[in-house]
């Protein structure tokens, strides 16, 4: 006997099998034959055509085909009806164990042991039932290598042949193959969901093209922007998608970044803007072969860059301070005109906290989530105004970036932009702002596309915006555009009893800004204030405030001019003229002289030489030494607009 054979019968005899045994001991039926075939679907499925070909080869010969699971119960078995129905009488049929505790040495039982291939034939079997037939059978493994099943054919003893067990070992490397691919499949599909499920996740739209034009793939998000369906971008190319293919493509092709793009695609619906970011797909070679485009909505990305940039509100209703019952009235006005959509123009004087309003009418609106932006416009040159609020294209202009750049309206779509000193706008550019407010589109410098913006307007000015308009200097038309909705800011002398409520908030915010102690304010001094008209209104008590604390004192020449006619009209020259004097202060000293700030120096020495060189810019830059941009940064830091440019001028001429 082989060796196998001779192993196989000492397991059987230790096992206590019986050789007059006719059936296996151990038959699934019912309700646990079921489970077992619904546990084994896959493996049966897989196998059915591979057992089906192996009967096929031997049919008419008296054979029969059998598959069993990895403990040996068949799951299968399919045969001339002869030899199968004396199969079946001897109980071997579906849920039957063909292991060697169950039936001896048979080749499906002892494959399992011996963990390959082998034939059994004749009194080789251990049961005597047996030895009228011979088998084949060899184990079926996993893509892990672990023995899931057997297949066997079994004919009669007489038919005994070694190609026998060559076919059943080609159909089990076959069927393992097949399970092989599957697993594969099955893994590839798992990743390709796992690939789009990720795709759909996200908030940005996804497409690939070859460079062809052909779309191979499509996110949810990317059907939602373009409103087509997956197969319906496959049917079209992407320059009917995006417009400028071509040149984007350029691009690409010579290894440039095209990355937070402003773009024009063509939806279902309509002609519309978005951001795209384009990432080459390189081949092996690193051959271009795909490009990948992320798109996402501008008001997104615009939101990004707000958040990153800072163009956000900060002020809100509650940290206006005065009870005054008028300046009550004017703050109720202007939370019920929030949430309008019409535009808003805040009068009053310098000081008086016009932008401090326009972020708290922002802040109480529903646009409170998008952003704010600021923009001075006294505060520009005159030939950079209309590229600082429509942006420019690349190349618009010598000195302009190559990518071009947005402008303030495009930068605060879905929110609010504050034009600030509005009365200084050149009147050339009033001509672009009325055409925004009226149509809702503007252009860039250099381009001729228009683009769509919400925007909601808050202007500012501290002229009489109706006198300038008879010296022809502001269009009648602008000035209805914007005076919609007004908003009119009283001057401080018209609410003088809430000097003592803003003197006590800015004592608090300063001395904790600054690290200093609060300075006690006795009634006499109080008095003093409150007989003050201050021309320059709160930014002018927040400023002597800071002065006080700063020096750790009432700054006693000042407050008593402030009692005097002569000197009401501009109490603050004793300072200018005995900065480097005998100042009589008592604030700390240093040598006989008072210690300032560098700010404070910094401010008064770069009003002094904006008011020598007339209010021009330029020249007061190039004396400072610095560039145009950081002075209109330090100007801007230290609350220097044009009615202090207008004083320092006329003072030094």
């Amino acid at each position: 006997m082989r060796e196998y054979i001779t192993e196989s019968h000492k397991r059987c005899l230790a096992y206590g099998v019986e050789k007059e045994r006719v059936y296996s001991e151990k038959i699934l039926t019912g309700d646990a034959l079921k489970e077992r075939l619904d546990a084994k679907r896959e493996l049966i499925d897989t196998a059915e055509p591979y057992v089906k070909q192996l009967y096929d080869f031997v049919k008419g010969s008296n054979f029969f085909s059998l598959l069993t699971d990895e403990e040996g119960c068949i799951l299968s078995i399919l045969g001339d009806s002869e030899i199968l129905n004396e199969a079946l009488s001897y109980k071997m049929q579906p849920g039957a164990f063909m292991d060697e505790r169950g039936i001896g040495t048979n080749a499906m039982g002892t494959a399992l042991e011996e963990k390959r291939p082998l034939q059994v034939s004749g009194k080789e079997h251990y049961i005597l039932a047996y030895h009228r037939w011979t088998c084949s059978a060899s184990p079926i493994r996993d893509s892990a290598g672990n023995i899931i099943g057997t297949i066997d054919l079994t004919g009669y003893s007489q038919s005994v042949n070694l190609h026998t067990l060559g076919m059943v070992v080609a159909a089990a490397n076959a069927i393992e193959t097949m399970l092989d691919i599957q697993e594969y499949t099955k893994k590839l599909t798992y990743a390709n969901s796992f690939t789009e499920a990720i795709m759909d996740s996200m908030d940005s739209g996804i497409l690939t093209t070859d460079l062809a034009g052909n779309v191979s793939s499509v996110n949810r998000h990317a059907a939602d922007m373009f409103g087509y369906t997956s197969n319906e971008f496959k049917q079209k190319k992407i320059w009917e998608l995006v417009e400028d293919w071509d040149k984007i493509k350029t691009q690409v092709l010579m290894g440039k970044e095209f990355t937070d793009e402003d773009v024009f695609v063509n939806s279902r619906k309509n002609r519309r803007q978005l951001n795209v970011s384009l990432y080459p797909i390189l081949d092996q070679n690193h051959n271009l072969v795909h490009i990948v485009l992320v798109f996402k909505e501008v008001k997104q990305v615009r939101k990004l860059a707000n958040k990153i940039m800072g163009h956000k509100a900060i002020y809100t209703f509650d940290k206006i301070i005065g009870e005054n019952p008028e300046f009550q009235r004017i703050i109720q006005y202007a939370k019920k005109i929030s949430d309008s959509r019409s535009n808003v123009l805040i009068t009053g004087e310098s000081g008086t906290g016009k932008e401090l309003f326009a972020q708290a009418i922002h802040n109480y609106s529903d646009r409170r989530e998008e952003p704010f932006v600021a923009l001075n416009c006294g505060a520009i040159p005159r030939n950079l105004i209309e590229s600082e609020l429509f942006g420019y294209e690349g190349g618009a202009f010598t000195g302009s970036k190559s990518t071009g750049q947005m402008g303030k309206f495009q930068i605060a779509e879905g929110g609010t932009i504050f034009l600030d000193e509005i009365g200084e706008m050149p009147l050339d550019m009033q001509i672009g702002l009325l055409r925004v407010l009226e149509e809702g589109v503007m252009r860039r410098v250099g381009s001729n596309k228009e683009i769509m913006v919400d925007v909601r307007v808050i202007a500012a000015t501290n002229k009489d915006l109706r006198v300038e308009i008879e010296k022809g200097n502001f269009r009648k038309d602008l000035y209805y555009r914007l005076n919609v909705l007004p908003v009119h800011l009283m001057p401080i002398r018209e609410r003088k009893s809430d000097i003592p409520m803003l003197v006590d908030f800015f004592m608090e915010r300063i001395s904790r800004r600054l690290n200093k102690k609060r300075v006690d304010i006795g009634e006499e001094d109080m008095e003093m204030m409150m007989g003050y008209d201050w021309p320059g209104n709160v930014r002018e008590l927040e400023n002597f405030i800071e002065l006080t604390v700063n020096t750790g004192s009432m700054p006693n020449r000042i407050l008593k001019s402030f009692a005097t006619l002569e000197q009401k009209s501009n109490p603050w020259s004793l300072l200018e003229n005995e900065i480097g004097g005998n100042f009589s202060m008592g604030g700390t000293r240093a040598e006989g002289k008072p210690i300032l700030r560098l700010e404070d120096m910094e401010c008064t020495h770069i009003l002094r030489i904006i008011g020598i060189h007339g209010g021009n810019i330029t020249k007061s830059a190039k004396a400072l030494g610095i560039g145009r941009n950081t002075l209109y940064r330090k100007m801007e830091h230290y609350g220097i607009d044009s009615s202090e440019i207008e004083r320092c001028s006329k003072k030094e001429q």
